[in-house]
């Protein structure tokens, strides 16, 4: 494991459940991050919660005591925004989001209607209404596009999980009998985001997360690094059932300190 360590020059971090359950950091987390900036190695905090933008994360960890701008976080909607301006530029976009994701994406210029769109765009909307379901599945029988800023099933909180974007989007497919394009980890678009952005070859990079099938995922399928924490939504075994299978697995970020 330390001659993983040793080729690691970034660490991709997750957030919820591997930094952070809620408001309340978890146990050696904070350690974890200074200890890899001392030896030299770069952190960038990327999350699929598509719920609140950068500014509000940057806000967020340098409250609990973690050193962090805007160029050190990424998230699922930024991954959006950007496929949005490449492959749709101009279209109208029909966004089923919080306030926070509709402000990034107006402030990326992306065009948002409530009328017939030419894309549909669904994150972790913890504003959903019923309203908001009726219009995407109907413009979704009409022909819009369908895109989901990520496939998280759950979000894990202090106490329990709640229904995450994934799930959303299971309940639209279900009535529209289509799928969406999952954008986000465990996605390409992703991984290219965090080339681009930070300069690392792929086999400089390790994703590290509390997910199977989205953090370790964006790291082992795209040939970069994929290690889990247990301090999340992923049990131990639940490693055995799945198809995915991380190249280190640990009870925590804290567990990982002395491999640095």
């Amino acid at each position: 494991m330390k001659a993983l360590f040793d080729k690691i020059k970034l660490f991709v971090l997750d957030m919820d459940g591997t930094f952070y359950l809620g408001e309340n950091r978890i146990d050696g987390a904070l350690e974890f991050v200074e200890r890899a900036r001392e030896t030299g190695r770069k952190i960038v905090f990327f999350t699929n919660n598509s719920s609140k933008n950068g500014a509000m994360y940057v806000e967020k960890l340098n409250r609990m005591g973690c050193r962090v701008t805007d160029e050190d976080i990424m998230t699922s909607g930024d991954v959006t925004v950007e496929y949005l301006k490449t492959n749709y530029p101009g279209r109208k976009v029909y966004l089923a989001g919080t306030p926070a994701l509709e402000e990034l994406f107006r402030e990326a210029g992306i065009c948002l209607t409530k009328d017939m769109p030419d894309v549909v765009v669904v994150g972790f909307d913890m504003t959903l209404t019923y309203e908001k379901l009726e219009r995407v599945c109907t413009y979704i029988r009409q022909g819009a596009v369908f895109l989901a800023t990520h496939k998280d099933i759950n979000c894990p909180t202090e106490n329990s999980f709640i229904p995450d974007c994934g799930a959303m989007c299971a309940a639209i497919t279900l009535s529209t009998g289509v799928q969406p394009k999952y954008l986000g980890k465990p996605c390409g678009e992703t991984v290219d985001m965090v080339l681009t952005r930070t300069g690392y070859k792929k086999e400089e990079i390790a994703f590290v997360g509390d997910r199977l099938y989205t953090d370790v995922a964006t790291g082992v399928n795209n040939g970069a690094a994929g290690l889990l924490v247990l301090s999340g939504e992923t049990k131990i075994e639940d490693i055995e059932k799945s198809d995915v299978k991380p190249d280190g697995v640990f009870d925590s970020l804290k567990a990982m300190i002395d491999y640095l």
